[in-house]
């Protein structure tokens, strides 16, 4: 192959086909490191090998080999194997949730594990589609092995991210206080193992409307594997989530600046690069987009930047074909997935959409009809999926300060969470200073998370200015932003509109960096700087008292530090260079800026999480407040002696918080564990009690339980044991077990008499009807 022909096909230079095939054995290699980290640590902290194993072939074929297929189908080939791996795993999610709504719509669940088969079978039988299996040689364009290496780190990071995950959140039966969304959301796993129409699990009979799919990949592939939904959540799930979101972020990078080392250095900065520390007294708020204790938002991420890059090829003027048939239920599937991923892009596609108006009207029409496409999926999702929570997201400036210190132990030290006034009382009874205080903190906020949002400031600069696309991130990145800064909600989910734009506003700063880089050494350097001061940092002091004017110089002291030092090493940089090559290096400086603010973003991610797992102790939980082993175990014994639509009755309503005077009704542990209906377990998350929310001066979990009629007979079986009682439950309720805990509340004994004794392992009776 000729010189301009390698360059043509994207082939490094001197780089021929056959050098492709002898170098991707070397390609792997780098691969197998987080395979082995992945594999130790969930092997390590109690998952059955088999289940590892049965988990890895499930990923291959039921996602990531019908996913490129489809991918290779509808957008084409990268030309490599890793990035069309990368889009296809997200891809395959999709697809597989299209499978599980089928099933779960006709209620044909034993079919599911066909589904992947049958996308399989279907790029064999049809000859048109056969070509898909391979990459053809006019469509080539390797990787250097280098984007392989850097990929693999950012995997492997994500592993060592999710070490104190696993530690923290054993398999049950075990002794342990989980946190209380993690059992909700396991509860859910379970219903999504059912058929249409879902109910609230904790609530049987009352009509689910929850961003659910992340809770119905899980069951899926449960459901395909065989393998205990716990595992899968608490164990298997979330870093291939991780890693598929980092692959698609790294492909869409690459796409928008032409360079591999951006789109790599892209791919793991989209997850990894976090808020900047320098020794700040507090952390600023939005850390890590992958949250392992929100499903939700780490599901979206792949799918989300899967539809980014349809709307990349949308606004650059490429012709969709057939991929315009997955764009409604691909954003749908984006809005069931976390209801905060479409506000933000249909605001980036907007203002996209106006740099078309004045300088690509060619593409306006496709523009808008994605834009339409995108607006029909929000009305579907608003019906479907969006419950209590939503109802209550409204307008208030600064909200999110509620949960910041400098401000909630200064002038909001009497703040009461709530959304009726326009601004936080702190903020509005002090005036003028305290406006001040909250832009100062706002400022304070934007800078340490400038390895997100530096990006915004390469809008000037010509060949980012004039790309739509830019203007896309843009979009998404202050739309994240505003939502998160100017809404209110009761536990701070304002922030998901952040936390989802995150990854994708990070891309922009590295295109930024390689519009920027006229070669490797100053963002090298950047990047090794950048890093070194993130962890060397000095700590700054605390303030010892919680006054406005001390906080805020706590919070000044550390950036002032970091803008001396950074001026200090770039003027000692310059005269070097100066005296070995007899000139200033001036157009390096603004690379090495941006490369060394990616650098502690990178570090300030990797380097607490390595310290805690190192020196990380067990979770060792009060007793007083833990769920038991023994209640663990008859939960579990529940769960596989009864029926998958069984109801089950108990007294469990109430996180265990010793001495409180009202009821914190978010346990969900009955019915996340056992994986069966209540007739009532914990309503906290309920849209009664959402909507319900400051009613009486009690937030939503500490509401009373709805439905007073059927909870008042729920309790008295469990304190009576009244036969009558109990024979109304099973005639009017079609309560077939009980679930009695006598750590919660008082158990009669005449239960014993009315009802079957199946079941007992500690505080805790199981009974039949």
């Amino acid at each position: 192959m000729s010189l301009l022909a390698e360059r043509a096909v994207g082939l490094p230079t001197g780089e021929t086909t056959s050098g492709v095939r002898r170098r991707w054995p070397w390609a792997l290699l780098p691969w197998l490191l987080p395979a082995a980290a992945w594999a130790y640590g969930v092997l390590h902290f109690g998952t059955p090998a088999c289940d590892v194993a049965v988990y890895a072939i499930y990923l291959a074929v039921a996602l990531v080999l019908p996913g490129t297929l489809v991918h290779r189908a509808l957008r084409g080939s990268r030309g490599n194997l890793p990035e069309d791996l990368g889009l296809g795993s997200a891809t395959g999610l999709f697809v597989l949730i299209i499978g599980w709504v089928l099933c779960a719509a006709t209620g044909l669940q034993v079919l599911l594990p066909a589904w992947p088969l049958l996308v399989i079978a279907l790029f064999v039988a049809v000859p048109k589609l056969r070509r898909h299996w391979r990459i053809r040689p006019d469509e080539r364009r390797p990787l250097p092995v280098a984007w392989s290496w850097i990929m693999a780190a950012a995997a492997l990071a994500l592993v060592a991210a999710t070490w104190t995950f696993w530690r923290t959140t054993p398999l049950p039966p075990a002794t342990v206080t989980y946190y209380q969304d993690l059992m909700y959301h396991l509860a859910l796993v379970h219903e999504m193992t059912r058929s249409m129409p879902f109910q609230v699990p904790q609530l049987a009979g009352d009509t689910l409307r929850y961003h659910y799919l992340s809770d119905a990949d899980m069951a899926a592939a449960s459901m395909i594997t065989h393998i205990p939904p716990a595992t899968v959540m608490f164990r298997l799930w979330i870093v291939p989530i991780g890693v598929s979101a980092t692959l698609v972020c790294a492909a869409i990078t690459r796409e928008l600046t032409g360079k591999w080392w951006a789109g790599a250095l892209g791919g793991a900065a989209s997850l990894l690069a976090f808020p900047l520390l320098l020794g700040s007294a507090t952390d600023a708020s939005g850390g890590f987009a992958l949250s392992y204790l929100s499903p939700s938002q780490s599901y979206a991420l792949p799918l989300f930047g899967l539809l980014i890059a349809i709307a990349l090829d949308v606004l650059r003027g490429r012709r969709l074909g057939w991929a315009w048939a997955v764009v409604l239920p691909l954003a749908l599937a984006c809005s069931g997935a976390k209801e905060s991923t479409l506000p933000p892009f249909v605001a980036g596609l907007v203002l996209a959409l106006l740099v078309l108006l004045l300088r690509h009207r060619d593409r306006l029409r496709a523009g808008l009809l994605l834009l339409g496409l995108t607006l029909l999926a929000m009305l579907i999702g608003l019906k479907i999926f969006a419950g209590g929570g939503a109802s209550v997201l409204t307008l208030q400036p600064f909200a999110i300060l509620y949960w910041v210190a400098p401000y909630s132990k200064t002038y909001g030290i009497h703040d009461r969470a709530t959304g009726d006034t326009f601004l936080p009382p702190g903020i509005a009874d002090h005036g003028a200073t305290g406006l001040a205080f909250g832009l100062g903190l706002f400022a304070w906020w934007a800078l340490l998370q400038s390895p997100r949002l530096f990006g915004l400031v390469g809008l000037p600069r010509r060949r980012i200015r004039t790309d739509p696309a830019a203007w896309l991130l843009a979009g998404i990145g202050v739309a994240g932003t505003g939502g998160m800064w100017l809404l209110w909600h009761p536990s701070a989910s304002q922030i998901y509109f952040y936390l989802c734009a995150v990854p994708f506003v990070t891309l922009l700063t590295v295109w930024l960096l390689a519009d920027q880089a006229r070669g490797w050494r100053p963002v090298v350097a950047g990047l090794v700087a950048g890093a070194l001061w993130s962890i060397f940092a000095p700590a700054g002091p605390r303030p010892r008292h919680n006054w406005p004017h001390e906080w805020a110089w706590a919070l000044a002291e550390p950036l002032l530090l970091t803008a001396g030092v950074a001026v200090a090493v770039a003027l000692v940089v310059l005269l070097v260079w100066r005296l070995a090559t007899g000139r200033f290096a001036w157009r390096a400086v603004p690379a090495g800026l941006t490369a060394a603010i990616l650098g502690a973003g990178l570090a300030a991610a990797v380097a607490p999480q390595v310290r805690t797992d190192l020196h990380g102790r067990p979770n060792r939980p009060n007793p007083e407040k833990a769920i038991g082993a023994d209640e663990m175990r008859a939960a579990l014994w529940l769960g596989d002696h009864s029926g998958r639509d069984d109801v089950i009755a108990t007294n469990v309503h109430c996180q265990r918080v010793p001495r409180a005077k009202v009821c914190d009704a978010r346990a969900f542990w009955v019915v996340g564990i056992s994986g069966r209906r209540a007739l009532v377990e914990s309503w906290g998350y309920t849209d009664q009690a959402v909507a319900a929310n400051n009613l009486n001066g009690l937030r939503y979990m500490l509401q009373p339980a709805p439905y007073p009629d059927r909870f008042g007979l729920n309790e008295r079986v469990f304190a009576q044991g009244d036969a009558a009682d109990v024979e109304r439950l099973g005639r009017d309720y079609h309560v077939r077990w009980l679930f009695a805990d006598a750590r919660t509340s008082p158990v009669s004994a005449a239960l014993d008499r009315v009802c079957h004794l199946r079941y007992r392992s500690g505080p805790v009776s199981v009974y039949e009807l």
